[in-house]
């Protein structure tokens, strides 16, 4: 859907939610030696201005990152979270110095926020490739002009067949995410059939599903959709902070689903989820669901 645009969201709950878990997998997928590629169907623009008109329009980021964004009480995943986002406001280095280092203690101003291709380069090594899919012309071109190198590939296609031609990778270590903005009511079917299609090619695979909670049929079952085609483990997260409105129009939430989860991921989402449903929450009713089936 080219009319899309991810600035206008940047950095709210469900922002929130998905870049704490694209973290917390990086974090293990790097941490063995072992290259990977990642693999993004629909990475938008790379990163976004939060005092730019868009951003400004209804500055979601305010009920997300900003409630974060200074807290000293933040659980050890969020803070890592936050730190890389904060790493991601550092100013740029001049010509032909050192990239800036966050200090310990140092907050700088919330100014900018890291798409998920931005996420995956904070974590990236020399040895690991990206494929950053995205179809709408201008985001792509800020992604070609940001994310250039031999290592990575920006494409200006569509990410849902796309994704047919990367997996399986070489070598065969992977993470995707997918996360179109659901826009049109067919992208929850072509999620599950690019999906069944992924993992049938490439069943080791780690793929991470975003999807809004809204009153849709469809995004209440994509989750059990998701169920009944992983081969092995999966895990689901769901969070809901906020109400829509007397129509049931608006978003009250996202939810994950982990194909091939790390083995930590539960542990750590049991123990920060209650954190971020509290801090983040804009009404009483305001709760989260982990669920799960180990490999």
């Amino acid at each position: 859907m080219l009319a899309y645009r991810h600035a206008f969201h940047a950095g709210n709950h469900a922002d929130v939610l998905k870049h704490l878990v694209l973290d917390q997998v990086l974090r293990y997928m790097t941490a063995k030696d072992k290259p990977f590629r990642y693999i993004d169907t629909h990475a938008g623009a790379g990163g976004y201005l939060l005092k730019g008109a868009q951003a400004q329009k209804k500055a979601e980021y305010r009920e997300g990152i900003n409630r974060l964004w200074s807290r000293p009480d933040l659980p050890e995943a969020v803070a890592d979270y936050v730190h890389l986002v904060q790493q991601f406001n550092l100013p740029a280095p001049e010509p032909g110095q050192p990239a800036p280092v966050l200090e310990k203690g140092m907050t700088p101003p919330l100014a900018l926020y890291p798409g998920s291709p931005s996420i995956a380069r904070l974590h990236a090594r020399p040895g690991d490739s990206m494929r950053l899919f995205e179809l709408h012309p201008s985001d792509a071109r800020t992604l070609a002009a940001h994310f250039g190198g031999r290592q990575v590939q920006v494409i200006n296609e569509d990410g849902f067949a796309g994704l047919k031609g990367q997996v399986p990778p070489t070598p065969r270590r992977a993470l995707v995410l997918v996360d179109p903005s659901y826009e049109l009511v067919a992208d929850y079917g072509k999620v599950v059939a690019t999906m069944r299609d992924a993992v049938q090619r490439f069943p080791e695979g780690v793929y991470v599903v975003w999807y809004p909670q809204i009153a849709r049929v469809e995004a209440a079952q994509l989750p059990k959709r998701l169920m009944s085609l992983s081969p092995k483990g999966w895990l689901h997260v769901r969070m809901t902070v906020a109400q829509t409105d007397s129509q049931g129009f608006g978003l009250a939430g996202s939810g994950l689903f982990v194909i091939n989860p790390p083995y930590t991921l539960h542990e750590t989402l049991q123990g920060v989820m209650p954190f971020l449903v509290e801090v983040l929450a804009q009404y009483d009713g305001a709760s989260y669901l982990i669920e799960e089936q180990p490999a």
